[in-house]
């Protein structure tokens, strides 16, 4: 009688082989062959990405202090709040719209070359940014060169934590994104208090010198697994636009980044709008970076355990609602509060699950290609996102944000609706395939 035996692939999909079959001839992938140690070497690497996203994700996170300060001071004459919006969405804009080229980068030269380079566009363009005397000085500093060194630094980086787990993906993934909340808690305190009793100027040397000695000890610190799964380095890759999972999947990035950007950057300016201190404008955007760190870790337990396109819908879904439910009637500062740290937890699920989703939909092997569409889906709403927000606030009236918060929630709600009709085609599918009882 033929016994069975069964080898996962990256992408759970599982082939049988027949024991009769083993006289001959079987090739195997060779990642079914070394599968991912979920450990070992792979916590340090955890941590350099950790170190990564603290200090490239969280230093942007922190730039709603900087906004709500450029918005309340004549810093440099001519300027609109679009200029200040604009300076914000292109950090993420240029680091997604980078994505491509970084893929091929990584591809000829490894994932070490690339991120050395964003060490000095990042930190070049915080430091250059603290001598900037006239609004296009800002846009080619802090925008556009911290943009840059920003994809330098993640694109490499963000693929190679999901290569050396599997089970405890979710979790590895959830340890990194928290890094995120980490560093804006720090920088938000820190630029705050550094803006108060200093300067701008000042703040903005602090975090480029800071930012670019961090950085540079998780660079030296990572490792991926490329030459054992020999993954698809495409830059864009228009064949996987064929799947409606795939766009299903890049829908709900696209309108979850729309919610996402609001918020970041628009809770400290806010704060300002119903009467709050300078000081607890900058705690609203700390409390919520403290969200991320404790919650992104559970969200990634949660989702090794329950299933990652089920928790990450439902987390999105929890954003939507959490802004109609908390943020709509928030009018003082305890409110706002609850709503930064239930939020803080959930609103970047798109940073924290993306990754583990794209190995889900389309395959360890087309992990940096899935990636690399990812990053250009996202570039119009991180870029624009804080831009259209600034565009609707109701300036002459006494709800000020009205309009920002409906459209942030609304972008949530629709985001939850796109990865919910995945996984009601992903339950299909996995029905269909089942083997008849």
């Amino acid at each position: 009688m033929s016994e069975k035996l069964y080898v996962a692939h990256p992408d759970e999909v599982v082939t049988t082989i027949q024991a009769d079959d083993i006289g001959e001839e079987v090739q195997l992938d060779q990642y079914e062959v070394e599968k991912p140690p979920d450990g070992g070497y792979g916590w340090v690497v955890v941590f350099s990405v950790f170190l990564i996203n603290s200090f490239v994700w969280g230093v942007a996170a922190s730039y709603g202090v900087l906004l709500s300060f450029y918005l309340s001071n004549n810093v440099f004459p001519g300027a609109t709040a679009l200029d200040y919006a604009f300076i914000g969405g292109i950090n993420f804009g240029v680091s997604m719209l980078a994505a491509s080229p970084v893929t091929i980068i990584v591809r000829r030269f490894g994932t070490h070359a690339p991120m050395v380079a964003g060490i000095i566009c990042q930190s070049g363009g915080y430091i250059s940014a603290s001598f900037a005397t006239q609004i296009w000085h800002l846009y080619l500093s802090q925008g556009i060169l911290v943009g840059m060194g920003m994809g330098l630094l993640f694109i490499p980086s963000v693929q190679c934590t999901s290569q050396w787990f599997d089970k405890k993906r979710s979790l590895a993934n959830g340890i990194n994104s928290a890094g995120s909340g980490i560093g804006g808690l720090i920088f938000s305190f820190a630029t705050g208090a550094t803006i108060q009793h200093v300067s701008f100027r000042w703040a903005l040397r602090v975090i480029g010198i800071v930012s670019g000695a961090m950085n540079l000890i998780a660079t030296l610190l990572i490792r991926n697994r490329n030459h054992v799964i020999k993954p698809a380095m495409r830059g864009f890759d228009w064949r996987l636009l064929g799947r409606v999972q795939v766009l299903l999947l890049l829908s709900w990035g696209f309108l979850s980044m729309l919610g996402y950007m609001t918020v970041l950057y628009s809770l400290s300016a806010f704060g300002k709008s119903i009467g709050l201190t300078t000081s607890q404008s900058s705690a609203i955007t700390a409390i919520l970076n403290l969200g991320t760190a404790v919650g992104r870790p559970f969200v990634g337990i949660l989702s090794d355990r329950y299933g990652r396109m089920e928790v990450a819908a439902w987390s999105t879904f929890i954003c939507g609602v959490s802004i109609f439910a908390l943020w709509l009637p928030a009018t003082g500062f305890a409110l706002t509060i609850v709503f930064a740290i239930i939020s803080g937890a959930f609103i970047g699920t798109f940073w924290m699950t993306i990754s583990p989703l794209c190995v889900e939909v389309v395959g360890l092997k087309e992990l940096p290609s899935m990636l690399s569409l990812s990053w250009a889906t996202v570039v119009l709403p991180t870029t624009f996102g804080e831009v259209v927000a600034l565009q609707i606030r109701r300036t002459a009236s006494d709800r000020e944000y009205l309009y920002v918060q409906i459209y942030s929630g609304v972008s949530y709600l629709l985001a939850s609706l796109a990865l919910g009709w995945l996984l009601y085609l992903r339950r299909r599918q996995q029905s269909a395939n089942a083997p008849a009882a």
